[in-house]
């Protein structure tokens, strides 16, 4: 399958700048995603964490993961994803192994493990020079936007 570039990470994902965290998906099947994050001093993050020894937070390497995690649901729903948003529910057996730095690409392959008709799992690894830097998995609800009840309320 084609890789799927920001302009299309951007149709199945609501996030935008600052907080979108996905650069491109480069491997896709119903159940298995790779994508990837190029992480730069730019980010917003590493004004505060750290100036002098820039460490991108946990918290960011796991959203990149989630994201990620996030289009691969998209892709499975196919259109039926467009006015659906997948939240976040949980995060199991998160671990971080190594640091991210500016200069990084973050790679994360994730596995969709248990999938119904509103919710998901999935196993998630981060990468970065092919060394695992993070692993989680990742529990999601898929539902409706703010803007399809607004429509249906009008």
């Amino acid at each position: 399958m084609p890789e799927i570039d920001i302009f299309g990470v951007k149709e199945i994902l609501k996030q935008r700048y600052p907080f979108l965290m996905v650069d491109r998906i480069t491997d896709y099947d119903d159940m298995t995603v790779t994508g990837y994050k190029n992480v730069t001093i730019n980010e917003p993050f590493f004004n505060g964490h750290f100036p002098d020894d820039p460490v991108m937070p946990g918290v960011m390497i796991l959203e990149s993961m989630g994201q990620v995690t996030s289009v691969l649901l998209g892709i499975k729903l196919g259109k039926e994803q467009k006015n659906k948003i997948a939240f976040l529910t949980g995060i199991d057996k998160a671990r971080f192994r190594k640091p991210v730095r500016p200069g990084d690409k973050l790679v994360t392959k994730a596995e969709l493990t248990n999938v119904r008709s509103t919710s998901a799992k999935a196993k998630a690894k981060a990468y970065v020079d092919g060394e695992v830097v993070a692993e989680a998995e990742f529990l999601t609800i898929v539902a409706d936007t703010l803007d399809k009840n607004q429509e249906a309320a009008n």
